[in-house]
């Protein structure tokens, strides 16, 4: 289950709720029975390793990436015999 913050409106005193996401928020403050509201906090997982970013999709990409056009080659001064 998720943990939640929140923050009270009128004191600032902060908790964390361990809740299912569909479960009702707390109504007051412990400290002052005021309002709490949500707080957004950062999440505590870290995505580690290449990805698939940084295995090809990304311009500076070491593994393999989308092929390169070619230019279109022009022969304006070499014309095929005809005989």
């Amino acid at each position: 289950m998720p943990i939640y913050e929140y923050a009270c409106e009128e004191c600032g005193h902060q908790i964390e709720v361990i809740q299912k996401i569909n479960a009702r928020a707390p109504g007051r403050c412990e400290e002052c029975s005021g309002k709490l509201k949500k707080l957004v906090s950062k999440a505590s997982f870290q995505l580690k390793g290449g990805g698939w970013y940084a295995d090809g999709y990304s311009e500076g990409a070491t593994g393999p990436t989308k092929p390169k056009k070619k230019k279109a080659s022009t022969s304006k001064g070499k014309k095929a015999a005809s005989a």
